[in-house]
C-alpha cells in the first residue's frame, strides 16, 4: 500500500495493524479478509469501495472520506466515524459488529444497517432520516437529538428511544418494540 492512488484493486488477506496511513486514495477497491485493527487513516479517501470479512476494530478515519462504502461481515468495534470527513459520507452495513462505534453528528440519511450487532453505539445529533435497522440489536445504543424520521425499526430489537428528544415522524416500529419507546415512563405493557 505504498502507492498513493489505488483504482480497481482487490486487497486480500492484508494484515496492516497499528499503522498510520496518510493521504491515500482508494477508488472501486475491494478489501477481503483484511485486518486493519487500530490503524489510523489520515486525510485519505475511500470511494465506491467494499470491505468483506475484514477486521477494522478501533480504526480511526481521521479526516478521511467514506463515499459509498459497503461493509459486509466486518468487525467494526469502537470506530469513531464522526472523525471522518462529512462531505458525501455514505456507508452501508450488512452482518457487521458495530458495537461501541460512534456516529455523533454525522449526516447519513438512507443508511442501511442489516443484521448488525450495534450495542452501545452513539447516534447523538445524527441525521438518519429514512435509514433502516433491519434485524439489528441496538442494546444500549444512544439516540439523542437524532433525526429518525421515516426510519425502519420494525425488525430491530433492544432499542430505547426517547420520543421527546428525537424526531420520529413516520418512523416504523413493531408492536413488540413499543416498550423501547416508553421505557422512561416505567409503565407495564401487557
Amino acid at each position: 500500500m505504498k502507492e498513493l492512488v489505488h483504482v480497481h484493486k482487490t486487497f486480500e488477506k492484508i494484515v496492516y495493524k497499528d499503522q498510520k496511513v496518510s493521504s491515500r486514495e482508494f477508488e472501486n477497491c475491494t478489501f477481503k479478509n483484511c485486518d486493519f485493527t487500530n490503524t489510523t487513516f489520515i486525510s485519505s479517501q475511500f470511494m465506491d469501495c467494499e470491505f468483506i470479512d475484514c477486521n477494522l476494530s478501533m480504526v480511526d478515519f481521521l479526516g478521511t472520506s467514506l463515499k459509498n462504502i459497503t461493509f459486509q461481515n466486518c468487525k467494526l468495534l469502537g470506530i469513531p466515524f464522526q472523525n471522518g470527513d462529512d462531505f458525501l459520507f455514505q456507508v452501508a452495513f450488512e452482518n457487521c459488529a458495530l458495537d461501541f462505534a460512534s456516529f455523533t453528528h454525522k449526516k447519513m440519511p438512507k443508511t442501511r444497517f442489516f443484521n448488525c450487532s450495534m450495542k452501545e453505539v452513539s447516534f447523538v445529533g445524527t441525521q438518519l432520516k429514512q435509514s433502516s435497522f433491519e434485524k439489528c440489536d441496538l442494546m444500549g445504543t444512544i439516540f439523542n437529538d437524532t433525526n429518525l424520521s421515516e426510519c425502519n425499526f420494525v425488525t430491530a430489537s433492544n432499542y430505547q428511544i426517547d420520543p421527546e428528544f428525537n424526531v420520529l415522524k413516520k418512523a416504523k416500529f413493531s408492536l413488540q418494540g413499543i416498550p423501547g419507546l416508553l421505557e422512561k415512563y416505567d409503565i407495564k405493557i401487557i
